[in-house]
């Protein structure tokens, strides 16, 4: 899968940002557990154990199939339509977000309780 164009998955869209882009706009509790990166086009949601679970919901909303961890040293794709995981093109730096950035995050966001509230 990883040598030939590949049907949404664009290798030139870089990440929206950081963070989960819907947290950073205020949408929800404003933290997240793992982000998750739209291979199609880089918006950066968080994962479905997060409380608002934003990379789906931008799937559901916008259709594009494919999200990638944004995860330091993870390189997988998964499918929403098949429910399956790929190997894929490298994409568009950065590949995660910052070293520095806490998981879960982002710093100074994330209750106490935060295991509590996970999906």
């Amino acid at each position: 899968m990883a040598d030939r164009a590949i049907p949404g998955i664009d290798p030139q869209a870089t990440p929206s940002g950081p963070g989960c882009a819907d947290c950073m706009a205020g949408d929800g509790p404003g933290w997240w557990f793992h982000l998750r990166r739209c291979a199609a086009c880089g918006h950066i949601g968080c994962c479905d154990s997060s409380p608002s679970q934003h990379a789906t919901k931008h799937y559901q909303a916008v259709g594009h199939p494919f999200i990638t961890s944004y995860e330091p040293n993870e390189d997988w794709f998964y499918s929403n339509e098949t429910k399956q995981f790929y190997e894929g093109p490298q994409l568009a730096p950065p590949t995660s977000h910052p070293a520095d950035q806490p998981v879960p995050g982002p710093a100074g966001a994330v209750p106490d309780d935060w295991q509590q509230r996970l999906n």
